[in-house]
């Protein structure tokens, strides 16, 4: 009986020290190697920036962009604008992901049009 005990004590303490181990282990995400990234989320909102923790819960984006779509009630065409996160009401220094809604993370060209957009953001601050 008191081996039974015993073994059954090693058993749990194996078990909770491989628990302890693995609480704290990151897996490792994504290796993006341009500046910046796209990440699509599971409501289709994409946004655009620099990409750390990819592997982590919660990864973090930080100088992040959008794209918002307007409409001329005229003519019906459509103009796409890259905006600032920055920019809005709450001025956002950055985003913290919940990789459960994370469906797709992209690297964004360095010669896209869209990292164009950017780098003539910032020329302008």
């Amino acid at each position: 009986m008191k081996k039974k005990i015993i073994a059954s004590i090693f058993v749990l303490m194996f078990a909770v020290a491989g628990t302890a181990c693995n609480r704290g282990h990151r897996q490792k995400g994504p290796e993006i190697t341009t500046p910046y990234a796209a990440v699509t989320l599971d409501n289709n909102q994409i946004y655009f920036g620099k990409l750390a923790d990819a592997g982590s819960k919660f990864p973090v984006l930080t100088d992040v962009y959008y794209i918002q779509s307007q409409v001329n009630q005229e003519t019906k065409a459509v103009t796409r604008i890259l905006t600032p996160r920055s920019k809005d009401v709450h001025g956002p220094d950055r985003m913290f992901l919940n990789a459960q809604h994370i469906i797709l993370i992209e690297p964004v060209g360095a010669d896209s049009e869209l990292a164009k957009l950017i780098a003539n953001d910032k020329s302008k601050h």
